[in-house]
Parts: C-alpha cells; structure tokens; sequence
C-alpha cells in the first residue's frame, strides 16, 4: 500500500488526476472505476481541464460507477448517475453510452445487481478505481459487518452513513435513501489499481484503521491491505491519527523521487 500524505486538496487531487492521466496516455480504452461523494471532486475538476486542454482523452474509455440510491426518481438532483454526469462526465469526453451504473429502480434489484457485476467483468474489468471512505470505514456502500468477499448486491445504509450523507439532501436524514445497490469488496478488489481518497479530521479513524489496523470487516476497507496496488492519498487531518505518518511522508519523498 502506497500511502501519500499532503498538505491541501489539490495536491491529493493532482496526484490522482496524475495517476489517470498516464493510464489514459498509455491505454486509451481502459475502464476507470467512479466514486462520488465529496472526495473526489477536485480530482474530477483537474481531469476536467485537461481534457480541455488536450492532454487527455476518455473518448475510447469507459467507467463504471461503484453504487447508487435504491429508490429516487430519475431526476433527483442526488441520484448518483446525475452526480456523476453534473461533476465529471459532463465536462469530459466520454461517450454518454460509456458510463455505467447500477441501476437503483430495476424491477428485481438482486438480478440487476448481478447483471451489474458481470457486465463489469465483461468489459475487461476495472483498470483503476477512485475510492472515498466513510467515517466508518466503508467503501462504496460496503457497510460495517459485511462479507469481505461480497459481489455486487443491495445492501442497507446504516444510519451513520445516512447521518453522513444527509448533508447532501438539506441535513434532512429522513430524505436519505436506507438502501442501495453497490458493488461489493470483492468486486473492488478485482481492479487493478486502487486509489482512496479522504480529507478531514473526520475521516483520521477510518485512515489510520484501513492503514495500520487488522483487516476485518468491521472496517471493510481494511480489505485494500491485500490488494497488490492500493494508493492511499490523505490531507494532514485525515492522517492525524496514523502512528506512522513520519514514515510514510519520507517512503513517500524517496519513491516519487
């Protein structure tokens, strides 16, 4: 696990639109795995300008997104397909037929998760995913407790996560969604590279658990200790807890040399 430790978010962000941008450079149709919540928005907007600029191009990519609300309308300003086209896609080149997400009002939601999960598979699979963490340690919707094997599925919102996330529909927890449809920790891990991001002191337990805790699923992000290329990139809060954070900057400095 490469862990970076920086002093603002647009150093996390430009670190990670870095890592995009030369996957994009040298394979023009990859698959990139899309996060959304607040973590990866400078990234999005960095890639954005670039893309602008001429220095990448999603035009032969594709993406997948990682989970979405079970139950809003089409329209709803926080449905994560509309996040997603209103944060980044919009901006960017990517065909509009490229960018895939579970599909949170399907009929059967267990047999479209599954078609999820293997359209994935389908496609090549995931050649780099954005990843956010909750202040519980989940990744995607992969709440606490859960398999560290999981597929694709629904799941429930614990209420922490919509505590968390009810900042997002007028502090209003009642509007939150108590269900989803995510890909599981198995399905993440099947990536190629993995890149979290997280700022805040808010997030410093999550970081410093997922870093040098146990794996477990009490923390499911702890699963990213046995992935062969987990980046882990942290503002000075988020990484207030870790005991090594000394460490870790110096590895740092020495390997981006």
């Amino acid at each position: 696990m490469r862990v970076g430790i920086f002093s603002d978010d647009t150093a996390i962000g430009t670190v990670a639109a870095d890592l995009i941008n030369e996957l994009y450079l040298r394979k023009p149709d990859a698959v990139l795995g899309l996060a959304t919540g607040s973590s990866p928005l400078t990234t999005y907007a960095i890639l954005t300008e670039r893309v602008k600029e001429g220095r990448v191009s999603f035009a032969q990519g594709q993406a997948f997104m990682l989970d979405e609300y079970v139950g809003l309308d089409l329209d709803h300003p926080q449905r994560y397909r509309n996040v997603i086209d209103r944060e980044f896609a919009s901006g960017v080149d990517f065909p509009s037929h490229a960018i895939n997400g579970p599909d949170g009002n399907a009929p059967d939601l267990v047999s479209g998760a599954a078609l999820y999960d293997r359209s994935i598979a389908e496609a090549g699979g995931v050649d780099l995913q954005i990843l956010g963490i909750g202040s519980d340690g989940h990744i995607a919707f992969n709440e606490p407790g859960g398999s560290l094997a999981s597929r694709t599925h629904v799941g429930v919102l614990t209420e922490q996560t919509r505590r968390d996330n009810a900042r997002f529909f007028d502090n209003d927890i009642t509007q939150v969604p108590t269900h989803c449809v995510t890909q599981g920790l198995g399905t993440i891990m099947e990536a190629r590279r993995l890149v979290l991001i997280a700022q805040g002191a808010g997030k410093a337990e999550a970081v410093r658990e997922l870093v040098e805790g146990a794996v477990s699923a009490h923390w499911p992000a702890t699963i990213m200790q046995m992935h062969p290329d987990a980046w882990v990139l942290v503002d000075d809060d988020a990484a207030s807890a870790l005991d090594l954070a000394d460490y870790y900057r110096e590895v740092w400095e020495k390997s981006r040399a």
